[in-house]
């Protein structure tokens, strides 16, 4: 049985007028919240942040880390081996107007309820979870952190958010 490759992602959601700010790639694909890939010694919440100004031009000015949400299991393209997700999810406000930008991102779209947009299955399911927890009223005691983002965030490895797995 092939191994299990844990991929580390940064997810953000960027509530607008218009609805949560998606993102696509080439025609053909779903669209998807704005994020991607940790790099090496980079927290998921900052890789969320990174990739949101890299695929939409917007400046975070305000984060928070959500809730953290597991992918399903899926082969790679050459089927060799099963990779995971495991998104570090995060209600971003942004400045600025989106437009695509970088190379994963050639289109912006607009989510709300009843709407017509193709997402992917991920993406569905982490708006839900995203829904679930806004009607929530969220207690102190809930590990989640809350930062004001100015210029460059601190470094979250002491935050209590196990957010550096897999390094």
């Amino acid at each position: 049985m092939a191994e299990i490759q844990y991929r580390r992602r940064g997810t953000a959601i960027v509530e607008t007028d218009r609805g949560i700010l998606l993102t696509a790639g080439q025609t053909g694909k779903p669209f998807i919240l704005p994020g991607g890939g940790a790099r090496r010694g980079e927290s998921r919440f900052m890789a969320a942040l990174r990739e949101l100004t890299e695929e939409t031009g917007l400046l975070p000015y305000y984060a928070k880390i959500i809730f953290q949400y597991k992918g399903k299991i899926s082969p790679t393209m050459s089927g060799r081996h099963k990779f995971q997700d495991h998104h570090t999810v995060c209600l971003v406000k942004a400045s600025g107007f989106p437009k695509p930008g970088g190379g994963d991102a050639k289109r912006i779209n607009y989510y709300y309820s009843g709407c017509n947009v193709w997402i992917s299955n991920t993406t569905k399911e982490i708006i839900e979870r995203y829904y679930e927890w806004k009607t929530k009223e969220v207690s102190h005691e809930h590990t989640i952190i809350d930062e004001e983002v100015e210029g460059k965030i601190d470094d979250l490895r002491n935050s209590g958010i196990n957010d550096y797995d897999g390094d």
